[in-house]
């Protein structure tokens, strides 16, 4: 796959380290970097609103199904956090989560670990390519991504793929940072994501780069009616989404 820059659009063109390499491959060196630190930061940088997102996002996507998932995907899993809340809310449901970062996943399996026996065997947490899933056509009724798709390598690819293993009947849940679309909040944002975000996430990292990126990332990325219109494009419909905190996060339904 070419890593040619110019070919690429929104946030395909943001790498986090250096414009040599493919973004796929920085990505998930970045995640084995700070895979300690991500819970912390996360809830850090969102005051813990991260998990009222999540909540939130979840419920929608399973009140859009119409019966109880029994097979669901949780793509760019990271530390399992979406994986972990799919159980709770869906405790006879297979879950599977998969990630490109190793460290990440590390993260993911020693907090299963803590769970019963019994519990365990309806989690599982795998790496993998979004850009090229190792499963079969149709095979989940629930996929979700929390904080993913601004990552992907090539961003249609990704949701063709995820549309590909996903049921006739299967729901996609696509939660994602955005910006704020009021002048004033719009302002107290870029302060806050382009000058402290960088600032902690350094101090508690150890990763220089890695939370300079986000904020460029997210600027980068389509969102709300773009991203609608891309998930049309790669066959999805009956497409809705909502924005949270005025703007900060957006997260899409898509059947």
């Amino acid at each position: 796959m070419s890593n040619d820059n110019t070919t690429k659009t929104g946030a395909e063109r943001i790498n986090p380290y250096d414009d040599r390499r493919e973004k796929g491959t920085q990505v998930e060196e970045m995640f084995d970097s700070i895979a300690p630190a991500y819970d912390f930061m996360n809830t850090a940088m969102t005051f813990g609103l991260h998990r009222r997102w999540r909540n939130k996002a979840l419920r929608a996507a399973i009140k859009a199904l119409p019966a109880p998932p029994s097979l669901v995907l949780d793509v760019a899993t990271g530390t399992g956090d979406v994986a972990f809340k799919l159980h709770s809310l869906l405790p006879s449901a297979r879950i599977t989560g998969i990630d490109l970062s190793a460290g990440m996943l590390d993260v993911a399996r020693h907090k299963l670990e803590a769970m019963p026996p019994e519990e365990q065997k309806l989690l599982a947490f795998g790496k993998a390519d979004c850009l090229a899933l190792p499963y079969h056509d149709g095979e989940f009724d629930l996929i979700t991504v929390a904080y993913g798709v601004r990552n992907f390598e090539n961003l249609l690819q990704g949701l063709r793929e995820m549309r590909r293993v996903l049921k006739p009947e299967g729901v996609l849940c696509i939660i994602e940072l955005s910006c704020p679309e009021g002048k004033l909040t719009g302002l107290g944002y870029r302060i806050y994501s382009r000058r402290l975000i960088p600032a902690v996430g350094r101090m508690v990292s150890g990763d220089s780069r890695a939370y300079t990126y986000l904020p460029e990332s997210i600027a980068a990325a389509p969102q709300r009616e773009v991203m609608a219109k891309l998930l049309r494009e790669a066959g999805f419909t009956d497409i809705a989404y909502k924005s949270l905190t005025f703007g900060a996060v957006t997260y899409y339904i898509a059947h």
